[in-house]
């Protein structure tokens, strides 16, 4: 059974850190790209960074380039997002997805969306 389970999401205040993780478990991690998405209410799904397991490519949605880094623990068929500098419009439930493709993973398909989801973490940053 395919499971990709975030956590470390919470409750911080504007210019305050968080790390979330995204343990993933199922299926051949090396596969896959991973990607984290976002959704605030009232707004669509965005993708905010993702990363290669195999080679270690990475991307960043323009909104966080600088702040969020993202990183993967292969031993642990993990990736991280660490996120500084947090501002109230990160404020949404994030998730992380795999997709075998890089375009669909990556949040940036105008069409596909990753096969796999977790379920997904709140974050939420006061101003």
């Amino acid at each position: 059974e395919v499971q990709l389970v975030e956590s470390g999401g919470g409750l911080v205040q504007a210019g305050g850190s968080l790390s979330l993780s995204c343990a993933a478990s199922g299926f051949t991690f090396e596969d896959y790209t991973i990607g984290w998405f976002r959704q605030a209410p009232g707004k669509e799904r965005e993708g905010v960074s993702c990363i290669s397991t195999m080679d270690g490519a990475l991307m960043y949605v323009d909104s966080v380039k600088g702040r969020f880094t993202i990183s993967k623990d292969n031993a642990k068929n993990t990736v991280y997002l660490q996120m500084n500098n947090l501002k109230p419009e990160d404020t949404a439930v994030y998730y992380c997805a795999a997709d075998q493709f890089w375009k669909i993973a990556c949040g940036t398909s105008s069409s596909l969306v990753p096969d796999y989801w977790g379920r997904g973490t709140q974050v939420t940053v006061s101003s």
